[in-house]
């Protein structure tokens, strides 16, 4: 017995000093519209196209019940029961429902405008125009004008928003006018009759994905960096946010090594650059990083378990210079990769899956939005090219064979 007891202590001790393996992956033949092509992804992992016909589709969400949910740059919000083949309608609203959350017999669709909300239950199949009221505006405006909502673990509804563009002199603080907050995490207080946001983390140019770590409740998120430093700087970035934390941009930036003012605002920034909180992590530049899903347990393979899956798009940004005028194969490919935990603490960025771009620089997919499913799958988003949502899951004896 006292043996047994040492080995398991043992073990448990050994697997918590070890750090994440890296990932083995194999190349596989994924067919889509007739087309095959080459993808490389995990040892004992499938892709599959579920569904081409989502027009724009955005983030994804899973309600109690199974049944998932896809914001739209079309105006729709989809809802497909498994196995998520068949998206239908739930709602057509005007202006940009870029994500969704839900709450006890409610939904809560983020616009560019502001948060709205309208009753809902599990398995309704769809949402009265009617019956969907503003629960709090939001400063609308060009540039970045997705909004992402999620329902935290303490049950208070947070919502992300990016600054107009490069330099814009906006700030999630009450000194600012209201059409001028923006660039960061709000957390709603709905403790008096009239909804306010509070300022959770600041100094962010467009964080799009965030999600709180299974273990720790910390909340991370990816952000967008500036695009006038070239094609490569700034590196993205994936951030640790903390209450109060402030993230520097676009007064600040940060070079792979150090956080430096950048010149191209003249506004005096409303906090000293010891203020600012380097990224726990990072991606390369013009990587353009979208949603964030951690793997909970019991989803996909062990090894990955509490670690964070993040999608890159891809930007526009061509080498040397970063704009335009170069090659469309020197683009950074859009890709999934997985940020590995190991304690709580992050520590690196291996690859998940990638192959999405051609050697000519054609893209054939662009994710954006990630979920895991009731299966333990990965779900994600593509909004260009193909317009539809894939499943990233373990082979079973009927899989196909990878190559």
């Amino acid at each position: 017995m006292v043996r047994a007891l040492f080995i398991l202590l043992f073990s448990t001790v050994a697997s918590q000093a070890a750090p994440p393996a890296a990932l083995e992956r194999v190349d596989q033949s994924v067919a889509i519209n007739g087309k095959n092509y080459s993808v490389r992804l995990p040892i004992g992992y499938t892709l599959e196209l579920l569904s081409d016909k989502l027009k724009g589709p955005r983030l994804l969400s899973f309600a109690t019940n199974g049944d998932l949910f896809i914001g739209a740059k079309s105006g729709y919000i989809y809802r497909l029961t498994p196995p998520y083949t068949q998206p239908q309608v739930l709602l057509r609203t005007g202006g940009y429902p870029h994500s969704v959350a839900f709450r006890p017999g409610e939904i809560l669709i983020a616009k560019t405008d502001g948060i709205y909300v309208a009753p809902y239950q599990p398995g309704q199949e769809s949402i009265p125009p009617r019956s969907v009221k503003l629960l709090a505006a939001l400063p609308g405006g060009g540039g970045h004008s997705s909004r992402t909502v999620a329902v935290g673990p303490d049950g208070r509804v947070y919502v992300s928003l990016g600054i107009t563009g490069n330099c814009s002199a906006e700030y999630l603080d009450e000194s600012y006018p209201f059409d001028k907050r923006r660039g960061g995490v709000l957390v709603l207080d709905e403790s008096n009759d009239q909804a306010q946001w509070q300022t959770f983390a600041s100094g962010l140019r467009n964080p799009i994905g965030f999600a709180w770590h299974p273990q720790t409740k910390e909340l991370y998120a990816s952000n967008n960096g500036p695009d006038h430093h070239g094609f490569n700087l700034p590196p993205e970035y994936f951030s640790r946010l903390l209450p109060g934390s402030f993230h520097g941009m676009p007064w600040f930036w940060y070079d792979g090594k150090k956080i430096k003012r950048d010149d191209c605002i003249d506004s005096p920034p409303p906090r000293p650059i010891t203020d600012v909180q380097q990224p726990v992590v990072t991606f390369a530049s013009r990587n353009a990083p979208m949603a964030v899903v951690f793997v909970p347990a019991g989803a996909m393979d062990k090894s990955l378990q509490h670690d964070a899956i993040v999608a890159l798009r891809g930007s526009w940004g061509t080498q040397p210079l970063g704009g335009f005028i170069g090659l469309p194969s020197t683009r950074r490919h859009p890709k999934l990769v997985v940020v590995r935990f190991h304690n709580g603490v992050a520590l690196r960025v291996d690859e998940l899956v990638t192959g999405f771009q051609l050697a000519n620089g054609n893209r054939w997919a662009r994710p954006v939005g990630v979920a895991i499913g009731p299966d333990g799958a990965l779900y994600f988003s593509s909004d260009s090219e193909t317009h539809g949502l894939f499943r990233l899951r373990k082979q079973t004896k009927n899989s196909a064979t990878m190559d």
